[in-house]
């Protein structure tokens, strides 16, 4: 049986190949601390997961539910956008829950583009935006983000370029893998941005509420509606990156779209999911004191490790990761990362994945205990 043409304009996910090799080593006794992927290791609150007990055996909880969610996860939903962000969201027609927001980006790629649409990708950014834009025939296009400019696009220099077959723009503030945030200023010019050129953006939001004072949700500017899109997650912030829950915001002519993709894909979000993201949405400030408390011990130990390499990093960046650039005249991202591999066995994820821009830089995950941090520094 010969695949599909499709299957041609995309490769087996970085990560999926790696971990193979890394999980290769550890089974020939290789002690490998893995710093590579964000997956938290952390549980969800008690009252998430006694929530989820308590649900299954609620009447109608193993039934098919609805596409578009329970109406009480949409509501929670919107109270968190208007206490977190100050956003206003009809949750019955300006939200749509996901499995995961990864799955969104397959679903807004569906449901906007046409074969041959172009769609402006960060370079760095999350490497799924091209592999998603490639898959459903529409032509990946990069634009640069550099440190020079705090990791934001060069707007001025876009405009001058034919823009005529853009549909979509992808976004990602707090930016992934980088850290970088964007101010209300350029939230603004992004907006514009898009509005003036009719293009779709799409604002990739999970990172919000990890190490950042300052939660920023692109739809808190004036008419982002109109042409903005922004996909949110309960994996970072409330450690359930394996329950799969997610959502996309905005106006509702754009969210009905996105429904006649996802009606037609899947039968809804298991009830004990939904109940147990409710109540993870209504979690009081103490949650995020304390989230916060741990990634940022965790953070200072993840500077004296990147110290220890001889690398640079931005103090004030946001996330669960540390972007860290390469001293002067070492190897190449990814040769560097395989010989911290094989000579110290850490597991570190080179910044080449997410574009060429992240030449020269690596990427470590906040996602290790301490005494891992601390075991890998010493190592060096």
């Amino acid at each position: 049986m010969v695949t599909a043409d499709r299957l041609n304009s995309v490769q087996e996910y970085y990560f999926s190949k790696k971990l193979r090799e890394v999980r290769g080593l550890i089974a020939q006794g290789k002690p490998i601390i893995n710093m590579g992927i964000g997956s938290p290791d952390l549980a969800p609150s008690p009252q998430v997961l006694e929530t989820l007990r308590d649900s299954i055996i609620e009447a109608g909880a193993h039934q098919y539910q609805s596409y578009q969610g329970l109406p009480q996860l949409r509501e929670a939903i919107a109270d968190f956008y208007q206490q977190k962000f100050a956003v206003s969201v009809d949750p019955s027609t300006e939200i749509l829950p996901l499995m995961g927001s990864k799955e969104g980006i397959m679903h807004i790629s569906m449901a906007f583009l046409n074969e041959g649409d172009e769609v402006l990708l960060p370079n760095p950014g999350y490497p799924t935006y091209a592999s998603v834009t490639n898959l459903v025939g529409g032509k990946a296009v990069n634009y640069d983000l550099k440190a020079e400019n705090v990791w934001f696009p060069d707007l001025d220099g876009l405009s001058k370029k034919d823009l005529s077959k853009v549909k979509l723009m992808w976004v990602s503030y707090p930016h992934m893998p980088t850290g970088a945030t964007a101010t209300k200023e350029q939230l603004e010019s992004l907006v514009n941005f898009a509005r003036a050129n009719g293009i779709l953006l799409v604002n990739d939001n999970p990172y919000s509420f990890v190490l950042s004072s300052n939660p920023t949700s692109i739809l808190s500017i004036a008419g982002a509606k109109d042409c903005t899109l922004e996909l949110n997650s309960l994996s970072k912030t409330f450690n359930m990156a394996g329950w799969r829950v997610g959502m996309v915001l905005g106006g509702s002519e754009h969210i009905n779209a996105i429904l006649k993709v996802k009606s037609n894909m899947d039968s809804g979000m298991f009830y004990g999911i939904q109940k147990g993201a409710i109540a993870a949405l209504q979690s009081g400030p103490e949650w995020f004191e304390e989230l916060d408390e741990v990634y940022t011990k965790r953070r200072e130990l993840m500077f004296q490790l990147a110290d220890k390499l001889g690398c640079t990093y931005d103090k004030n960046a946001v996330g669960m990761f540390v972007w860290c650039k390469l001293p002067n005249g070492a190897l190449s991202s990814e040769k560097f990362i395989d010989k911290v591999l094989y000579d110290k066995d850490i597991f570190v994820a080179p910044g080449t994945i997410f574009g060429s821009n992240g030449e020269g830089y690596i990427r470590f995950s906040l996602c290790v205990s301490e005494e891992k941090i601390k075991e890998a520094i010493e190592r060096f």
